[in-house]
């Protein structure tokens, strides 16, 4: 199967280095939340790539390691001199004063909770903003003395360093957490570095992004037709609806009885797709199958092997039915695509198995629609909503199979 790279991204976005924080992923949900698309980068890339793809700023995200460490990662130091607005985050700060000739130093003890800044420079990240602020910090490095051309922004009496920058070249770094809800004034920071800083103008919104992806699909599909494995959870059931308003009769939905179900739900998905949407449904009943071929199993792992290969099977058997179709849609979803990658380690082309319908067999090749791929789970229910959907259905918990004893 192949799957092109996704052309519905808007062009104004914001790159964000991944150090692996477990903040990061929020980072890029605050900005997305703020009117700009952000895309998690691996913090490796190279300065000339990112110029190539012009983001309106980047974010160096926070991280578990010491910038002191021999091994700690490292970005290009090209990503500095590009001419981009640049906010780093606690680790991201450090290691923008290392790579600027700044000094950072350990602290006495790790500072973990609560704490009040003084805005010393109220000039962008803290215009209009209180002189005194409430952030959360979790650092156990600090920056001890700024780079040349860095003023200092904020401190506490603990972290004398709290913010940072450099106005002429557009450099800033924080040592507390924006993105968390503990900063109270957190999203308004953020908002300075993105309309401030960076000039963006807000392009990142659900009813934009609906109406490129069914341009986009439109275009791509043609006058082909689209399979797409239907389950009735969130992702496959938003899914269906982008493409089918793309598309229309084009889409074949095929939706797999396993007898292993939520009580109902073969019939609330077709009154839901069928009758609701006036989408081309096939219903699968395939529950004796499924118990016939789990009779006398009693491993778990097995039998969720045993489920997962009689599910293709089933499925196989239907796209044959339904003759030559050249595209499959699916509901991969952006945090799938992030968890396929290391934050210290090279990018994975593998997706959590269980959002693909893996392992088809070599005669049923199908191209790849993955239109939520960019996603996160928020802002796919936001479509859901947005395309019709039940909210039984945009608010559904995955579902696991009961498995039979």
């Amino acid at each position: 199967m192949t799957s092109p790279a996704a052309d519905s991204r808007p062009a104004e976005w914001i790159a964000v280095l991944d150090f692996g924080s477990q903040y990061t992923r929020l980072i890029a949900r605050r900005i997305r939340e703020l009117g700009v698309f952000s895309e998690l980068v691996h913090h490796d890339v190279s300065a000339g790539e990112l110029r190539e793809r012009r983001p309106a700023g980047i974010v160096l995200s926070g991280g578990p390691r010491s910038v002191k460490e021999g091994e700690a990662p490292r970005c290009d130091p090209g990503l500095l001199e590009l001419g981009v607005p640049v906010l780093g985050i606690c680790y991201g700060m450090q290691l923008m004063a290392v790579m600027l000739g700044g000094e950072v130093t350990r602290g006495e003890r790790r500072e973990y909770g609560p704490a009040r800044v003084k805005v010393r420079e109220p000039d962008v990240l803290f215009r209009d903003l209180p002189e005194e602020l409430e952030v959360w910090m979790s650092h156990g490095d600090r920056v001890a003395r700024p780079p040349e051309g860095f003023a200092v922004l904020a401190g506490t009496d603990d972290c004398p360093v709290a913010a940072m920058g450099d106005l002429r070249r557009r450099l800033f770094g924080l040592q507390f957490h924006p993105e968390v809800v503990h900063t109270p004034r957190g999203r308004e920071i953020l908002h300075r570095f993105l309309y401030d800083a960076c000039g963006c103008r807000g392009t990142w919104s659900m009813p934009d992004f609906i109406h490129r992806s069914v341009e986009q699909i439109r275009k791509r599909v043609g006058s082909e037709h689209v399979l797409c494995g239907l389950s009735g959870g969130v992702d496959s059931s938003v899914t269906a609806a982008l493409v089918h308003r793309a598309v229309g009769d084009q889409l074949h939905c095929v939706f797999v009885d396993t007898g292993l179900l939520r009580a109902g739900e073969a019939a609330e998905v077709k009154e839901v797709f069928e009758k609701g949407m006036g989408m081309d449904l096939h219903v699968v009943d395939a529950a004796e199958l499924f118990f016939q071929r789990l009779r006398g199993v009693t491993d778990p792992e097995e039998k969720r092997r045993i489920i997962g290969a009689t599910f293709i099977d089933v499925f196989s058997a239907e796209a044959r039915r339904l003759g030559r179709i050249r595209f499959l849609a699916q509901g991969t979803l952006y945090p799938d695509v992030i968890e396929s990658r290391s934050p210290t380690g090279g990018p994975s082309a593998t997706i959590k198995s269980h959002h693909n319908v893996g392992g088809l067999p070599p005669d049923l090749q199908f191209e790849l629609i993955e239109p939520l791929r960019d996603l996160f789970k928020d802002e796919v229910r936001e479509i859901g909503r947005r395309l019709g959907l039940p909210e039984h259905i945009v608010h559904r918990q995955q579902h696991r199979e009961r498995l039979p004893d």
